[in-house]
């Protein structure tokens, strides 16, 4: 399932590289796509390798859209935007290519109906009050210890078992991510208006619209009562889909006028 995940970044990246390619000239400086999708997979937020370090913080990209307090992945956003600023400023390759890769995750993320699912609360609640801080590696996400035997496999099934927190979170993801792939969403191009708009307002308000518009459709609770179905399918594709891209070609091109490497659009 982890190779769905990857694909399916890599491919929202390579379509918004294509649309921010038609709206810059050709010898304004950017990060290749080719160093950009390095920085997905295994290099990526979601490596199994990082999720299975248990002194490093795991990047945490949820989001209640309705919430005002809910701002931790807006620190997430504007650190990768910053520093990807910086790098462009200083044309530093690498460094620009892995920030773009991260702040793309990390807002396709955002925009995804199964990160604005109150995860955690009902992780906590499963867990008898233990926070995401306290677990540690894959098994320790995986595996709910309770009072007995018995009880640690109950509260295991009720995140891994059919319809689990986390068996639901992966499958929505994935049978999204499937949709999406065979897409070529050339329609997910910003418009001038966009353009403008995102420089007005920044990169996390414009973010936050999106996720606001996506979350207004319902789309997970959809799934978890009646699974995939036609017309939830097609909301994926013409609701969810072209936002992810669009904000990401978005950020990128915001950078590039914040890096003064390119003009305000007029």
């Amino acid at each position: 399932m982890y190779s769905v995940f990857f694909h399916a970044h890599q491919k929202l990246d390579r379509v918004a590289y294509r649309h921010l390619d038609s709206l810059i000239e050709d010898d304004v400086f950017f990060p290749s796509l080719k160093r950009i999708i390095y920085f997905e997979g295994q290099r990526g937020p979601d490596s199994t390798n990082l999720k299975n370090n248990i002194n490093v913080e795991q990047p945490w990209h949820f989001i209640n859209p309705f919430d005002t307090n809910d701002t931790e992945i807006f620190k997430l956003i504007e650190g990768h935007y910053e520093r990807l600023v910086a790098a462009l400023k200083n044309k530093e390759s690498m460094n620009a290519a892995y920030e773009a890769s991260w702040l793309a995750h990390a807002l396709v993320d955002g925009l995804t109906p199964a990160h604005h699912y109150p995860y955690e609360h009902e992780m906590e609640a499963l867990r008898g009050g233990e926070t995401r801080h306290s677990r540690k590696g894959l098994v320790g996400w995986m595996i709910v210890h309770g009072d007995t035997r018995r009880d640690t496999l109950k509260r295991s099934l009720q995140l891994v078992g059919p319809k689990g927190l986390l068996t639901t979170h992966t499958l929505f993801e994935g049978g999204s991510f499937s949709i999406i792939a065979p897409l070529r969403l050339n329609d997910a191009k910003p418009s001038r208006d966009d353009l403008i708009t995102i420089r007005q307002i920044g990169i996390t308000e414009f973010f936050l619209r999106y996720a606001r518009e996506i979350a207004s459709h319902d789309l997970y609770r959809r799934y978890y009562q009646k699974g995939w179905t036609p017309q939830l399918a097609r909301d994926v594709r013409r609701e969810m889909a072209p936002r992810m891209v669009q904000i990401v070609t978005l950020a990128w091109y915001s950078a590039l006028c914040d890096a003064n490497l390119i003009s305000e659009p007029v």
